[in-house]
């Protein structure tokens, strides 16, 4: 990992993001997208956290919302083997947003990079990562999804790829490409993986194959 992808200790009050063109082949930065009430003691809580542990070795930078659940396991799975993490937050009080998760006080981010609200959060979140990975979750992680899968589609050729964590993504995605209008690009920037070593190998994969893809059109 080159010295000026390493996030430093900092807060951060961020601009409006807009999304671009991913210009190069690297993925060093991962978003974790899923449910904020998952419990600490639950499997997939701990699936979370061996995911961010193995990336993180592998100088990777988890990248997350802030808040507890799936975000809360990525940070201390990275900060369990000395790895750097991105915090894309929005504290807004009870009475506007009565139903978002907040930051959780146990995930401590190298980074904090605060946003003025929920939309500029979910397209901070898209912005600050190269590749995502999309636990099981509820409508804010469907959401999250969604838009980083249409992305990836308007983008095609210089997207960021998604990474559908768990086995239930196959029927899901048997589902959608049976009664959705989904094309063959669609389906390329998308991989479904359902454990941790597979993360890993999948997202290098990407990275490969991302960096042919580049090649081949600069020639």
């Amino acid at each position: 990992m080159t010295n000026d992808t390493k996030p430093a200790k900092a807060n951060k009050q961020t601009e409006v993001y807009v999304p671009q063109l991913k210009t190069n082949w690297h993925l060093d930065r991962v978003a974790f997208y899923g449910s904020a009430d998952v419990s600490t003691d639950s499997d997939l809580y701990r699936q979370a956290f061996q995911c961010a542990q193995e990336l993180s070795r592998a100088g990777k930078i988890i990248v997350n919302g802030g808040g507890p659940g799936i975000m809360q396991a990525s940070t201390q799975g990275a900060e369990s083997v000395g790895g750097q993490t991105i915090g894309v937050t929005l504290h807004a009080p009870k009475d506007e947003l009565p139903e978002f998760e907040g930051q959780a006080a146990a995930n401590h981010l190298t980074l904090e990079i605060k946003t003025k609200n929920y939309i500029e959060r979910m397209f901070g979140l898209m912005t600050q990562a190269d590749v995502f990975v999309c636990f099981q979750g509820g409508t804010g992680t469907l959401s999250e999804w969604a838009t980083a899968w249409l992305l990836a589609h308007l983008y095609y050729g210089h997207h960021k790829p998604l990474v559908l964590y768990g086995s239930f993504w196959f029927e899901v995605m048997e589902v959608i490409n049976r009664n959705f209008m989904i094309g063959e690009k669609e389906r390329n920037v998308y991989r479904i993986v359902e454990n941790p070593r597979q993360l890993l190998a999948v997202i290098e994969g990407l990275e490969k194959e991302y960096q042919v893809m580049l090649e081949t059109q600069n020639l």
